[in-house]
């Protein structure tokens, strides 16, 4: 009797622990966290596209050809180039934030263009085209994104500027991964790595790849890539023997787009000025 008893009671928990609502999880993912299906489901979720306003309307009319390159899928890619004025193996690789290669990235690898000597700027197309306007688009546009395409349109780019090249690395937000992902592709040519509240790679044997120290800027309000997770880059970084230059702003996510709502002028226009010392001394421009 006692055996029926014990028994109907661990079914009844068993069953009153299944009827039971589970608590609902309600935190944003970390920024562009791990690649594959987990990109995915943070680009689709509402709370991370929060993190994103619409980009308030920019038209670019300024200097710069598209260009085509090869890649080593077979599918061409594209590139937004201001070629320096005189013959030069220095570059600069734009990255594009999750919007997608815009007008306001082009305006962004124009500045660097002028502000720095001789350096060819290529500002590359990581969407194959597509540009978006809303969060929801964008969303959708990251969450198509194929890891193996983004990583050849990356291989094209640095095989385009040929073995002779010095690189420097800048994206912002999805280019902010990007730009180190870059600098890890890049390998004994890389020459500097800027990356503006990007997802942070935590991979220690990753890190260990490096062959350039990396300078990265973040905002203290920044809910997608927290102050923990930069930390936490700073001690990986650490832990594979590599240098990593942060500076903290009291900002938010996408402070230093001049067509972002959250756009913090002061916050951005140091940044620029750090940003800039650093890829002239890194690539002596």
């Amino acid at each position: 009797m006692k055996i029926v008893f014990i028994t109907g009671l661990s079914f009844f928990m068993s069953l009153f622990s299944w009827l039971t609502p589970k608590p609902v999880e309600t935190s944003i993912p970390e920024c562009h966290s791990a690649v594959g299906n987990d990109m995915s489901a943070m680009a689709a979720d509402p709370a991370f596209q929060a993190l994103h306003l619409a980009p308030l309307p920019f038209t670019y009319k300024g200097a710069g050809d598209m260009i085509t390159f090869p890649t080593v899928d077979g599918q061409p890619a594209n590139g937004f180039l201001l070629k320096a004025k005189k013959p030069s193996n220095k570059w600069l690789l734009v990255y594009q934030e999750w919007w997608g290669l815009n007008d306001n990235i082009k305006k962004e690898a124009e500045t660097y263009y002028n502000d720095l000597k001789d350096v060819n700027v290529l500002a590359v197309d990581m969407y194959d085209g597509k540009v978006a306007t809303e969060p929801a688009e964008a969303g959708k546009l990251m969450q198509g994104a194929d890891q193996k395409r983004l990583e050849s349109i990356m291989k094209g780019a640095i095989a385009y500027a040929g073995p002779k090249a010095e690189f420097a690395s800048v994206g912002w937000c999805f280019g902010g991964m990007l730009s180190l992902k870059s600098a890890m592709l890049e390998g004994k040519q890389a020459k500097g790595c800027v990356m503006y509240y990007g997802r942070p790679e935590q991979d220690v044997e990753k890190l260990k790849t490096l062959e350039t120290d990396v300078i990265g800027f973040f905002g203290t309000q920044d809910k997608g890539i927290t102050p923990e997770s930069v930390k936490m880059f700073e001690e990986n970084m650490k832990k594979a023997g590599e240098k990593v230059t942060v500076k903290m702003y009291d900002a938010g996510h996408g402070f230093a787009n001049p067509s972002n709502p959250v756009y913090n002028k002061e916050a951005a226009a140091d940044a620029y000025k750090l940003s800039l010392a650093y890829l002239k001394n890194k690539l002596k421009a």
